[in-house]
């Protein structure tokens, strides 16, 4: 059976800057599958790229489609619409096309939806510690949106790294959720704002949120393998940096031979 390329609609739209959007899509014929907070769905437009006459579509076959997976940013409990946090990428197959879609606009969203980056297998009660750096901090909205009533953790504590200020897309929200839930610790970090800007927040990667002194004066508790667990989703040399320096720290690596590690990645490209 051929795929249908118009099985989702944009209904919302939510610009942070020129290349910076959160979009919420539908699906035109069902409400939202079950999910875990931490997976991903994919995305898809036809692709703008002139078809090759040598390589005629066979009957039945709908157009090519330029597809995309992102990390799911709502909760597991919003039914109506997916939302995903995305930054346009110039010269990309997908997100300038993506730009050029308006409310009420049709794309594909795949049904399925899959991903392992969740809390599956997380002890309740621990300090869980969320590094995201641009967009990466998507699938961490929709864990703590989807258990922060539910005691699923001590602490949960988001560390959001961008180049500038403007790229804290969910920042106002974050901040909100901080003012009001104890339990909840947000810190954002910038690495290229101007020094005239006004922003009085921590400057530097989200690496140094992590050194030992500086991640217990601001949490409260120490950065201990005991008592807390650590996700990283964004830049893969992040990743790879974080991942060194916490195994050094006694964080295993969350894998086929150490499924209770407590160190868990996604990487974005």
């Amino acid at each position: 059976m051929p795929v249908d390329p118009t099985n989702a609609t944009l209904v919302e739209r939510i610009n942070r800057h020129d290349d910076l959007a959160l979009f919420r899509v539908a699906y035109k014929a069902h409400d939202v599958p079950d999910f875990e907070p931490g997976q991903f769905a994919t995305l898809g437009l036809p692709d703008p790229t002139p078809p090759d006459p040598a390589k005629p579509v066979r009957p039945g076959r709908g157009p090519k489609l330029i597809r995309r997976a992102y990390s799911i940013a709502s909760p597991n409990t919003q039914k109506d619409a997916l939302e995903f946090y995305v930054v346009k990428v110039d010269g990309g197959k997908l997100t300038p096309t993506l730009w050029d879609l308006e409310v009420g606009g049709d794309l594909f969203m795949n049904p399925k939806i899959g991903g392992h980056f969740t809390l599956d297998g997380v002890p309740d009660g621990r300090t869980l510690v969320m590094v995201g750096t641009g967009t990466g901090l998507a699938p961490f909205r929709s864990m703590y949106l989807t258990y922060k009533s539910q005691k699923r953790w001590d602490r949960f504590v988001l560390l959001d790294g961008c180049r500038v200020a403007q790229d804290l897309g969910y920042r106002e929200e974050m901040e909100a959720f901080a003012a009001v839930d104890p339990d909840f610790v947000y810190l954002p970090t910038v690495t290229r704002e101007p020094d005239d800007s006004g922003w009085s927040g921590p400057r530097g990667r989200v690496n140094a949120l992590l050194e030992p002194d500086a991640f217990e004066k601001a949490v409260g508790v120490p950065l201990d393998p005991a008592t807390c667990s650590v996700f990283l989703c964004g830049n893969p040399q992040m990743i790879d940096q974080v991942e060194a320096d916490l195994n050094g720290r006694g964080f295993v690596t969350k894998d086929r031979k150490h499924p209770d590690g407590t160190l868990v990645f996604e990487r974005y490209w």
